[in-house]
């Protein structure tokens, strides 16, 4: 449930009217402000229809300059809603379906667009805990480091930007999602140049070992991600899922790296490169799936150019690191005999 409550010139209060009855919400008000060429409008919608309400008020009032809509959720509300009926009278039992409106999404994705000191603090010490935890083949380390990695907020953000079609979301998140895999990479190949590393950790030797298996993990990871945004929910527990696909693979790197073991340092890499791809494909398609697009025809046309194009170049980097799993010996723990 949500309540939209806007503000806007009285002169456009016929316009709203109408598009309130079109887009029906559950309960509507009309009052005035202590201004006179202002009026405020309260609609709180149960199921769908909030963003078209959205939509049609910011076109009345996009040429205005004294407007503003808020959108507020709504834990419960009395007395309980009436339940529709269908044209037979039977109760519609159907659930309203839980989709953010597009404002939500963006706002919520939007900060992993943003450098901040509090990020790069994170995956410093993300990236510590990671190599040191993979090196000594402690697991609670390990996941310990995946929890505090804000690695969840840049991928959504560039798979939000190409769905929406603004480059300038897309980049900013994307030299926020390089800056902090390069970091936790660099803070790792430090590590690995000064410590070593550990030929007998199960938990740093399986992060070089990508397989299609690989494929679905990050998939499913991209897919939870998405949803956990497009639904309004609480994204915690599923930026630990993604950080499982990112923070490992990219301390593995780093400590091969700092190691001077090229050969296991790209394994790492291509296990990264997978799972990075594969959360974006996936987070990507979930955003177009649930209709998260821009407002206006002219925006929709260039998000759609956006998503093609990022798609396509999203579909042919997994088709050539398939390729590579597939051809080359890289499903396999080093040092394990390939079955002939």
């Amino acid at each position: 449930m949500r309540l939209i409550e806007a503000v806007f010139p009285s002169a456009k209060r016929d316009q709203v009217e109408k598009a309130v009855e079109e887009h029906k919400p559950t309960h509507a008000r009309f009052s005035a402000t202590e201004e006179d060429d202002s009026s405020v409008l309260r609609a709180l919608f149960v199921e769908e229809g909030a963003q078209g309400l959205v939509d049609a008020l910011q076109s009345i009032c996009g040429h205005e300059k004294n407007w503003r809509i808020i959108v507020l959720p709504v834990e419960a509300t009395a007395p309980k809603p009436d339940e529709k009926e269908d044209e037979n009278g039977e109760e519609d039992r159907k659930r309203p379906k839980n989709v953010a409106l597009r404002e939500e999404i963006y706002n919520d994705v939007a900060a992993g667009a943003d450098l901040s000191i509090d990020f790069f603090l994170l995956t410093f010490a993300s990236a510590i805990v990671a190599a040191l935890g993979l090196n000594a083949n402690n697991i609670a380390a390990v996941i310990g480091a995946m929890v505090i990695a804000p690695l969840l907020g840049p991928i959504l953000a560039i798979s939000l930007g190409a769905a929406l079609g603004d480059m300038k979301l897309l980049m900013r998140a994307g030299r926020n999602a390089i800056a902090g895999l390069a970091l936790g990479f660099a803070t790792a190949a430090l590590i690995g140049a000064v410590f070593g590393t550990n030929m007998e950790s199960g938990e740093l030797m399986s992060r070089t070992v990508a397989g299609i298996d690989s494929v679905v993990l990050a998939l499913a990871a991209g897919v939870a991600a998405a949803l956990s945004i497009v639904a309004g929910i609480s994204a915690a527990l599923v930026g630990v899922m993604v950080a499982v696909a990112l923070l490992p693979p990219a301390a593995a790197a780093g400590l091969f790296f700092g190691a001077g073991d090229l050969g296991l340092f790209g394994r790492a890499v291509l296990l990264l490169m997978v799972n990075v791809t594969c959360i974006m494909l996936a987070a990507q398609a979930i955003y177009i799936y649930k209709g998260v697009r821009p407002r206006t025809w002219f925006e929709k046309q260039s998000a759609a150019r956006a998503s093609k194009i990022n798609l396509i170049a999203l579909l042919v980097l997994l088709a050539v690191l398939v390729a590579v799993i597939l051809f080359a010996p890289t499903g396999s723990m080093p040092g394990v005999p390939l079955a002939d």
